[in-house]
């Protein structure tokens, strides 16, 4: 007869989540767990080996959260789709912090990181970036890369009160420093084609 448990693996990782959600990822205890769910230790064991392995299905709910935040937000049409996922960034370090926090904010020094997946996950950024500032695909991936960095350090602010910023402070930051940046690649790009004596005009349909 197949073992009977009192919880579901989703019952536990959701009661999981919301304890990092109030209290933070090391609040995330055996014990902590057991008494969110009203009951022993025993439970959770039956259906994880270990504490590790609950702490990385939290993970991956936590990501699920996040991605579909930014997947919402940029199709909603409020803002371009680069901006939308820079916006949807901020505000999600802003509305779930110890989430934002376990995410991007982690020590992973000790992680294998997949460069090419990593990569793979922000291609379509960079291509939409590339196509609104006729950047080549590295230029893009420079840009996005040194945009994000910005992006990131206001929502880590933000995700630890050292920033209290409305939607209109980011906005108008995010366009400021976009524009910026894409009148710096547009000059990089100019010069190397009048180096090499070929038209320099160059438009961008985006605004933001």
């Amino acid at each position: 007869m197949p073992r009977k448990f009192l919880f579901t693996r989703e019952q536990i990782v959701e009661a999981a989540l919301s304890l990092v959600r109030e209290h933070g990822i090391d609040a995330l205890t055996a014990r902590a767990l057991a008494d969110t769910l009203g009951t022993s230790t025993k439970p959770i064991f039956g259906l994880f080996r270990n504490m590790e392995e609950v702490r990385t299905a939290v993970l991956c709910a936590a990501d699920k959260i996040y991605s579909d935040r930014i997947c919402t937000e940029m199709t909603r049409g409020v803002f371009p789709p680069y901006k939308a996922s820079g916006m949807a960034y901020i505000r999600f370090a802003r509305d779930e912090r110890e989430l934002f926090r376990l995410l991007f904010m982690r020590d992973r020094s000790r992680e294998t990181i997949d460069e090419a997946k990593s990569r793979a996950e922000i291609e379509p950024l960079i291509q939409m970036i590339a196509q609104n500032n006729g950047l080549s695909s590295e230029e893009a991936y420079r840009f996005h890369l040194e945009m994000w960095v910005f992006v990131h350090g206001i929502a880590a602010m933000i995700a630890t009160g050292y920033l209290v910023w409305d939607d209109r402070d980011v906005s108008d930051a995010l366009s400021d420093a976009y524009l910026g940046m894409r009148s710096r690649f547009s000059d990089r790009a100019t010069e190397r084609k009048i180096q090499n004596g070929s038209d320099c005009t160059q438009k961008s349909d985006e605004t933001i």
